[in-house]
């Protein structure tokens, strides 16, 4: 069965408080920033949340502009020494302009959370917050391409 085209329409539950204002590939992993969940929410949709280490932020790179999506195979980062491949990577300018990252949860405060190791700047608006939960990670051992663990070396 074919799928027709759809569109999709989803709202910011949040916005992001970050020290970093503009989208660079390395070192992450210090950086502290805040979520604080837009009107109509109140504080109490993140009751509970304390209670995890960590957390999924799935956010929308909407400073990319969507007439530079790539919709084809390159190299990641534009490195020639890398092979060039496809939706195999992380990049921000993908078809959907979303990015998903795994935080560490450093607090919640009324209508804020405050995380370790969200790569999105100052004024991203953020679409979901889950809590990590183990049970969802892989089970078993996982394998990654080699370039993979050159680019991801200095991210966090």
């Amino acid at each position: 069965m074919a799928t027709a085209e759809r569109t999709w329409t989803v709202s910011p539950i949040g916005s992001v408080s970050s020290p970093r204002g503009e989208a660079t590939d390395n070192e992450w992993g210090t950086i502290r920033a805040s979520i604080t969940l837009l009107p109509p929410f109140d504080g109490s949709p993140l009751r509970g949340l304390e209670e995890f280490s960590h957390v999924e932020v799935i956010y929308l790179f909407d400073r990319v502009d969507p007439s530079s999506v790539c919709l084809h195979a390159r190299r990641p980062r534009g490195n020639p020494s890398w092979p060039e491949i496809g939706i195999a990577q992380r990049a921000k300018d993908r078809p959907n302009r979303l990015g998903l990252s795994t935080c560490e949860l450093l607090g919640v405060e009324d209508r804020t959370i405050h995380v370790r190791g969200l790569d999105a700047v100052d004024g991203t608006p953020v679409l979901d917050v889950k809590p990590y939960l183990q049970e969802f990670a892989p089970r078993g051992s996982i394998r990654r391409a080699a370039w993979s663990t050159e680019l991801m070396a200095n991210y966090f």
